[in-house]
C-alpha cells in the first residue's frame, strides 16, 4: 500500500508539472462554422472528430493543451474523444478569432514564456513539421515562429510573451498573421497547412 501511495504521489506530481508547461497551446474552436453549416469541430475525418485531431496535434507541442470553445461550447466537451488539459469558454465568440485568442491568453499563467496556437480545421498537419515548431520555440522562446504559407506566416504558430500585448489589441476575425509578419516571425515548413476545412466539400476532398 505504501508503494502504491508513493507511486500515486509521483504520478500526481508529474501531472501537475505537465499542466504547468511554460509553453502552453491554445486550440481555437469557438467559431460558428457558418460556411460548414454545422459544428465543424465535431465533423468526422478518419473516424474521429476534427477536434480530436487538433488536440492530438497540440499534444505534440505541449502537455498543457487548452481548447477555446464558444458557439457550441457545451457540446464540444461532451462529444470529444481526446481530452485537453482544460476547456475554456468565451461568450465573446461572435467577435471572431481575435476574441478566442484574447480569452485564451487571459487564462495563461504568469510562468508561461509563450504560447502555441493551433486551429481545429487542419487535420493533415505533418508531425515532423509540428516537431520542428516545438523544438524551435523551446530552444528560442523569445522569438516568434510560424508555419510558412509561402508569402506570409500563419498558424500553427508560436507567440512569445512580449508579443501578447499586441495580440490583445486585435479586433474582429483577425488572427495573429499580420503581427507575426511585422515581428519578423521565423517561418517553418509544415506540410498540410494549406489543406484546411471550411466547407463540407473541403472535408470530402481530404477524404
Amino acid at each position: 500500500m505504501v508503494a502504491d501511495n508513493g507511486q500515486r504521489r509521483r504520478q500526481a506530481c508529474a501531472a501537475a508539472f505537465r499542466a504547468k508547461d511554460t509553453l502552453p497551446v491554445l486550440v481555437l474552436a469557438a467559431g460558428a462554422s457558418r460556411r460548414f453549416g454545422r459544428a465543424k469541430a465535431l465533423a468526422h475525418w478518419r473516424d474521429r472528430p476534427l477536434l480530436d485531431h487538433a488536440v492530438g496535434q497540440a499534444r505534440q507541442l505541449s502537455a498543457d493543451v487548452r481548447v477555446i470553445t464558444g458557439c457550441r461550447g457545451p457540446l464540444l466537451p461532451l462529444r470529444a474523444g481526446r481530452r485537453p488539459s482544460s476547456w475554456l469558454h468565451t461568450d465573446d465568440w461572435p467577435r471572431g478569432m481575435s476574441a478566442s485568442l484574447k480569452a485564451g491568453m487571459d487564462t495563461l499563467p504568469s510562468t508561461a514564456r509563450g504560447v502555441f496556437v493551433v486551429l481545429v480545421d487542419q487535420p493533415l498537419l505533418d508531425r515532423d513539421g509540428l516537431g520542428r515548431l516545438r523544438d524551435a520555440a523551446r530552444q528560442a522562446p523569445e522569438r516568434p515562429f510560424a508555419a510558412d504559407y509561402g508569402e506570409r506566416p500563419g498558424v500553427p504558430a508560436y507567440l512569445p510573451r512580449w508579443l501578447w500585448p499586441a495580440v490583445l489589441t486585435l479586433e474582429g476575425d483577425q488572427g495573429a498573421g499580420k503581427l507575426l509578419a511585422a515581428a519578423g516571425a521565423w517561418r517553418l515548413p509544415i506540410s498540410g497547412v494549406l489543406e484546411d476545412v471550411d466547407t463540407p466539400e473541403d472535408l470530402s476532398a481530404l477524404r
